[in-house]
């Protein structure tokens, strides 16, 4: 198949399987990697660091005018004609997995000229597969052709998400989003790789996904994936422009409007009546169910034991 692909997408594939190479050889004793901790939650290890070296160090060789956005080493500027080319690269998506040996993670690069997603690559190393794409050429996972899932109703349908874990995350009103979503669909995994989640959605095996405080190299490749296979991606109220929202969901078209009407007012751009209606209903919640007397973990502050009241409104 490499030689009809694209070719910037041909040296995005050199560059996660790179990555992926790495990635494996560190997973045959991940007790030894190194492992620091961005903030409460959120990990970055010696092993994130190498892969992105070696993505970068990859693109730059065969495109050095091109712009970089990757998750570790932040943004640098393209130059001169390439200066609108710009790789939104996630080494690692899913570092919490990898570290705890638990095999759910990737490498996820995109392409964005301008402001369109032209290519993208989300490689699995631990299973070796490789998912792929290029604007109006479909989407592939080991050179075969896939589609998003035909399911019609959202009863029968498999959905992924994405738990907050941050200090801040709007953990009440993620709560009440999939309390909303759960009883209405036939189950909801958790498997801790947003960029994963996504390219499961492209190949049909969930029906959709929603998660909220993603960033742009979490979900760009996978969009544009969902995209090319059939499905639509956007915010939680349908909007296309999702990228730096930290918003994302996404399905084939008859359920995305069918997850819309669920998610909508969960949304930071949802109406003033939505969001009146979302904080009545977790206060009515907080009434009816009397605050337990949890005493919290050892070493752990009272102020730890309390519920997160943040809300993304």
């Amino acid at each position: 198949m490499s030689s009809t692909l694209h070719p910037m997408l041909n040296v995005a594939i050199k560059a996660a399987r790179l990555a992926g190479t790495i990635i494996n050889r560190a997973a045959l004793d991940v007790e030894s990697v190194r492992v620091s901790v961005k903030q409460t939650n959120d990990f970055v290890t010696e092993v994130d660091q190498a892969a992105e070296a070696a993505i970068i160090d990859t693109l730059l060789t065969a495109y050095p005018d091109h712009a970089i956005w990757a998750e570790e080493s932040g943004r640098r500027e393209g130059r001169h004609g390439g200066a609108d080319h710009v790789w939104i690269i996630d080494p690692l998506d899913g570092t919490t997995n990898f570290i705890h040996g638990f095999p759910v993670y990737c490498v996820s690069i995109a392409l964005m000229v301008g402001n369109k997603l032209e290519q993208a690559v989300v490689y699995d190393p631990s299973r070796n597969d490789l998912f792929c794409a290029t604007r109006g050429r479909g989407a592939y996972m080991n050179d075969r052709r896939v589609r998003v899932a035909k399911r019609t109703g959202l009863r029968e349908c498999l959905l992924s998400t994405g738990f907050p874990f941050r200090p801040g995350d709007a953990f009440q009103t993620y709560m009440q989003m999939l309390g909303d979503v759960m009883p209405r669909c036939a189950g909801v995994r958790r498997p801790g790789s947003a960029a994963l989640d996504l390219a499961y959605v492209a190949a049909g095996f969930t029906d959709g996904f929603f998660e909220m405080g993603l960033s742009p190299w979490d979900v760009a490749a996978g969009a544009l994936l969902v995209t090319e296979a059939g499905g639509l991606v956007g915010n939680f109220t349908g909007e296309s422009d999702f990228l730096e929202q930290k918003e994302c969901l996404a399905a084939n078209p008859k359920i995305y409007g069918q997850l819309v009407g669920v998610t909508g007012k969960y949304s930071k751009f949802a109406s003033a009546g939505d969001k009146a209606a979302v904080r009545q209903a977790r206060g009515s919640i907080s009434v009816a169910a009397p605050e337990a007397a949890v005493a919290p973990a050892d070493g752990a502050s009272a102020d730890a034991a309390k519920p997160d009241e943040s809300a993304p409104f």
